[in-house]
């Protein structure tokens, strides 16, 4: 979670941070990246094999040391992770695994799960399915200290709900769909809302997400306001604001994390090319809210950029 009063433009970069170019990892088709930061280090945690999560450590954001995998899953399908530090001082991975009930690859009948372990680097322990038929969980935690899982529900197409949470293990109520696609742009291939990802900046919510199908090269990143972590949220006009051009596709499915000099930046995958396909790799960009509150980014490939 990133709850940000940050200042209205990115950190002016220095020079001695030196460069960094996109992919900023060596780590072919790797997708959904989400990055915890714990003890003055950085963890990434991205979508690779299928069977579990590998897990990168680095100091800046931009060298990265491979580690063993923290979990594994024998039921397969194992994507897109969020990984929460709790004031208990464990920490969360929420999990998009197989149900089992597949008879084909499509539709992909998936469900999430939590896992729980006392380091970073695991080995996380499986506590138990918290959502049926659903992808791509994201916890935050408010400023009074409420917890809300973000998920996106297959059933009745993509759709990103809210479920309030008593604790990290634990759903509290009733969830609440927030957003669901309705506008051009994530409609471009399939009809997909997903990813969410939540900030908070200046007493407002602001629930990100990608929009269309993630194989394709118009998957974008977008975004939502509301006065409460349950909505009802608004989208933003200008959406999307992370889209392909310029060399660039299918930039979505993202986290974001607080850099080494307190900037924020957007950690997320790209395309190989423009083509339907799962040829994507990892990339990282400076995000900033401008004096209005609206999100920017600034999206490169295959370019030195100034490093976090």
């Amino acid at each position: 979670m990133v709850s940000s009063s940050l200042s209205a433009q990115p950190a002016a970069p220095a020079e001695e941070r030196g460069t960094y170019r996109n992919p900023f990892i060596d780590c072919p088709r790797a997708a959904d990246p989400t990055v915890l930061r714990y003890e003055g280090k950085y963890y990434l945690y991205p979508t690779l094999d299928g069977k579990g999560y590998e897990v990168f450590v680095s100091d800046d954001l931009v060298h990265w040391e491979r580690k063993p995998k923290c979990y594994t899953d024998i039921r397969g399908g194992v994507w897109a992770p969020d990984v929460y530090l709790h004031t208990d001082g464990k920490i969360y991975l929420y999990y998009t695994v197989d149900d089992g009930s597949a008879t084909s690859p499509r539709p992909f009948p998936k469900q999430i799960g939590v896992a729980v372990a006392d380091s970073p680097l695991g080995p996380f322990v499986d506590r138990g399915i918290l959502v049926k038929g659903a992808i791509d969980a994201h916890l935050f935690r408010d400023d009074d200290g409420s917890l809300y899982l973000y998920y996106v529900n297959l059933p009745g197409g993509f759709r990103i709900m809210a479920l309030p949470m008593g604790d990290p293990l634990t759903p509290k109520g009733k969830a609440v769909e927030v957003i669901r696609p309705t506008v051009p742009w994530e409609k471009a291939k399939g009809q997909v809302t997903e990813g969410p990802w939540m900030l908070k900046h200046d007493g407002t919510y602001y629930l990100m997400y990608s929009g269309s199908g993630a194989d394709g090269p118009d998957y974008a990143i977008g975004y939502a306001t509301a006065s409460s972590p349950m909505g009802p949220f608004t989208k933003y006009e200008g959406n999307p604001i992370a889209k392909r051009g310029n060399g660039i596709f299918g930039p979505g499915h993202h986290c974001v994390v607080e850099g080494p000099h307190g900037d924020l930046w957007l950690v997320y995958h790209q395309k190989q090319d423009d083509q339907v396909n799962w040829k994507r790799f990892l990339a990282l960009d400076p995000l900033w809210f401008d004096e209005q509150g609206v999100i920017h980014c600034r999206l490169s490939r295959g370019t030195d950029q100034p490093a976090p």
